[in-house]
């Protein structure tokens, strides 16, 4: 695992309030043959509420028997699907009859309303009780929902607490939103104290290239429970973390920070701000040291990676022409698009097109702000973002404020908390 800290600033002015920005970026190796994998565990949560009828739950059932036919035989797979109560379609175990598993999907039909909270916890339920059976060390629960909760716990907050002690377990949370009616705010939220991903889908082909995508990330998992821990100095008064990430306070000077799961040759990025006070010796200084800890699949050997995060103490006026590193300067202005953007996804939640339209052009602009000043390796990223918004603002007032919300959200998840991609 790769591990580095780049500074926008190594120059801080002596006895005086001051701030860096740190730039973390982790970096997987490449994962083994598929043939040498350890075996994975995945529990399926689907809605079949009566909005699902149609190509919504057909498209569905095609996307999870693709799923089953990829499994190996080793690996737990279980489906429990909910309307108004959970019901368990294929109770989760190894694979070893495919053939049967989906047949049972096949079977699966349409019902009545949404009470997702019942899917997910007997979803976990059946998870838990698999994956000691099978002696596999967490797994992945995939909510696939259409609709708004219209029943059990509909209070988002109440759902991420959920997943989140679900993570603390080693089981990621992901959560796909099919369609244009579903709740955008429950699911990312369940998604992001979940360490998983939340994804958009607009039809049933987008929904089997998501639930592909979700099953091409778990098959080549090189990583389980990844965290960062930011052990920093009494003078450090302050600390921001850019990534809208599970962070907590676990003693005196150290948080920490939830990654969750890293795939083969996945590329990440966090962006920190500390503000210090008053570092009163010269020189180079230390302020904070990183801790990468992380379970290095398939054999389940822990790990620790630490890193520096050094100063050079300077007087006053000798750090007044000091410069920003390019790198990190524009990716804090990345970062600040990726705020304006989660707040244009609120506004065309709560209806309001002309302030989420306004919120976007003000990402643009940071962008726009990010591209100039960016390192010829990091400029292709940020042009490729530019032209997304481009193509949301230009839609915006034809598909309406349901459809930006959601698309803002998505885009919003994928470029902020998991901000770094694959190599191609």
């Amino acid at each position: 695992m790769k591990f580095s800290a780049a500074l926008d600033v190594n120059v801080v002015a002596h006895e005086a309030t001051d701030e860096v920005n740190v730039l973390l970026e982790i970096e997987a190796p490449a994962g083994r043959s598929t043939t040498d994998r350890a075996a994975t565990a995945l529990q399926v949560v689907l809605d079949r509420s009566g909005s699902m009828q149609g190509a919504p739950i057909e498209g569905a059932k095609q996307a999870l028997i693709a799923l089953v036919q990829r499994l190996d035989p080793t690996d737990v797979f279980g489906l429990v699907t909910f309307d108004n109560e959970a019901q368990v379609a294929i109770p989760a175990a190894p694979l070893a009859d495919k053939a049967d598993a989906i047949e049972r999907i096949k079977a699966v039909y349409p019902g009545g309303s949404t009470d997702l909270s019942s899917g997910y916890l007997r979803g976990l339920r059946e998870l838990r009780r698999a994956t000691g059976d099978a002696d596999i060390r967490g797994g992945t629960v995939l909510v696939i929902s259409d609709g708004h909760v219209n029943a059990g716990i509909r209070d988002a907050d109440q759902m991420a607490d959920v997943t989140a002690q679900s993570a603390r377990d080693a089981i990621v949370t992901s959560t796909l939103g099919y369609g244009r009616r579903y709740d955008e705010t429950m699911l990312s939220a369940m998604a992001r104290a979940g360490n998983g991903n939340h994804v958009f889908a607009d039809n049933p082909d987008a929904a089997s290239a998501a639930i592909a995508g979700e099953v091409d990330g778990l098959l080549s998992k090189v990583a389980q429970a990844v965290s960062v821990t930011v052990h920093y100095e009494p003078q450090v008064q302050s600390l921001q973390l850019y990534n809208d990430l599970p962070a907590n306070q676990i003693g005196d000077g150290q948080v920490m920070i939830e990654l969750g799961d890293l795939y083969a040759d996945e590329q990440r990025k966090l962006l920190l701000r500390l503000g210090i006070d008053s570092l009163s010796a010269l020189g180079l200084t230390q302020i904070a040291r990183l801790e990468l800890q992380y379970v290095e699949m398939p054999d389940l050997v822990e790990h620790t990676v630490t890193v520096p995060v050094m100063v050079n103490v300077v007087p006053g006026d000798e750090a007044t022409g000091r410069v920003p590193d390019p790198t990190v300067q524009s990716e804090k202005l990345f970062q600040e698009a990726q705020a304006a953007k989660i707040e244009a996804s609120r506004a065309y939640e709560s209806g309001d097109v002309d302030g989420g339209n306004a919120r976007l052009a003000e990402s643009r602009m940071r962008l726009d702000d990010a591209a100039m000043i960016a390192p010829v390796a990091a400029a292709g990223a940020i042009h490729d973002e530019l032209d997304d918004l481009g193509r949301m603002q230009a839609m915006a007032e034809e598909t309406g404020a349901q459809y930006m919300s959601k698309m803002t959200r998505d885009s919003y998840h994928q470029q902020n908390r998991k901000r770094g991609r694959r190599r191609s």
